[in-house]
């Protein structure tokens, strides 16, 4: 009898649930966990090996900052070395990412090992604030600010405050470099597969139209090498040689690919676009300009792998899937005497994403 009654109390005690169920009026506030106090928080030299710690930190974020800069300077990306250009985003790169990434972590460090972590309580209030309120929020913050211990610390403000100075320079010096850029963006509506008058004819069908090659070894196409639904990177025959290379592959790369002639639906005025079977469309992602170089050889599909763009070449390229909206533009192509590959004309559009002022 005395057992059962004993299990009756403890059933019925506040937050204990009752036997029919029935969940309690309330729950016993738990209250705050004892508080655990640091190593720093009794020991000077352990809170100075924190604070040493912390600068090393913010040291090495400067130092990132330094390097990322001055990596900018040290590989110009002047068009022409394709190293340069690599290194020259690998350095920027790594000098704003480590850079933040100091700050942040060093901040985190300094939170947890400096200032005060004492547990406080404070009661929901209505939200309406008088002058009462307005007071003991500037007493937090100035208690806030007086936890941080920055004014008894000057490596540490020093540490922290050129870390903050110097991370923002490694993304604003290249801006400001670019100010005096070229922003002619008629460029965009113009590749080196535009016809020219005279050149060398290794390079240009009679004098004019320039010839296929394979990227990056720079070698002349025959319609004849090209296999059923084999994948081809193609440049301007003769590209690498001439001025602004990068800037100029950049616009004209092309996919070219061989499919049943059947399958092509072509409009009339694209029938003479191909040559037996043989399409040619831009490289640049209508979306945002990755390099579309995927091909699904039972679907006939191009794939963009950055957002999975999906272009189908039996179908003018058109987007049967992902987020890019215009198709790839196409290169109009045909074949000289000797069974070369050439382009009869420019792309009948700009490439690569949508702009201001576009037009076609």
């Amino acid at each position: 009898m005395s057992s059962s009654t004993d299990q009756h109390e403890k059933s019925t005690e506040v937050g204990a649930v009752a036997p029919d169920g029935q969940l309690p009026a309330a729950f016993e506030n738990p209250g705050l966990a004892p508080h655990r106090h640091r190593l720093g928080d009794s020991d000077p030299k352990a809170a100075k090996r924190s604070e040493r710690q912390i600068v090393v930190v913010f040291v090495i974020s400067i130092l990132a900052s330094i390097g990322g800069v001055v990596g900018y300077f040290a590989f110009p990306v002047d068009g022409t070395d394709v190293l340069n250009v690599r290194l020259s985003t690998l350095v920027i790169g790594l000098g704003l990412g480590l850079g933040m990434l100091g700050i942040g972590l060093a901040a985190v460090q300094w939170a947890r090992a400096l200032m005060n972590d004492a547990e406080k309580v404070e009661d929901r209030h209505p939200m309406s604030a008088g002058p009462t309120v307005q007071q003991q929020a500037f007493e937090i913050l100035r208690d806030g600010g007086q936890d941080a211990n920055i004014a008894r610390r000057p490596v540490l403000k020093g540490a922290i405050g050129g870390a903050l100075a110097l991370a923002p320079l490694t993304f604003l010096v290249p801006l400001i470099g670019n100010l005096g850029a070229d922003w002619d963006i008629g460029k965009f509506a113009r590749t080196a597969w535009r016809p020219v008058r005279g050149g060398d004819p290794e390079r240009f069908y009679q004098g004019q139209y320039r010839y296929l090659a394979r990227d990056p070894q720079d070698t002349r196409i025959r319609a004849a090498d090209v296999t059923n639904n084999n994948l081809v990177h193609v440049i301007p025959h003769g590209l690498p040689e001439e001025e602004h290379y990068l800037e100029e592959k950049a616009k004209a790369v092309v996919l070219l690919v061989r499919v049943d002639p059947a399958l092509l639906k072509e409009s009339p005025e694209r029938e003479s676009w191909s040559y037996d079977g043989i399409v040619a469309y831009s490289k640049i992602c209508t979306h945002v300009g990755c390099p579309v170089a995927l091909y699904e050889q039972q679907t006939h599909h191009l794939l963009c792998p950055c957002h999975q763009s999906t272009f189908d070449i039996t179908d003018a390229a058109k987007v049967v899937f992902g987020p890019a909206k215009r198709a790839l533009p196409q290169l109009p192509i045909a074949v000289d005497e000797e069974g070369y590959l050439y382009a009869t004309a420019d792309f009948d559009e700009p490439v690569g994403p949508s702009y201001w002022q576009r037009e076609r």
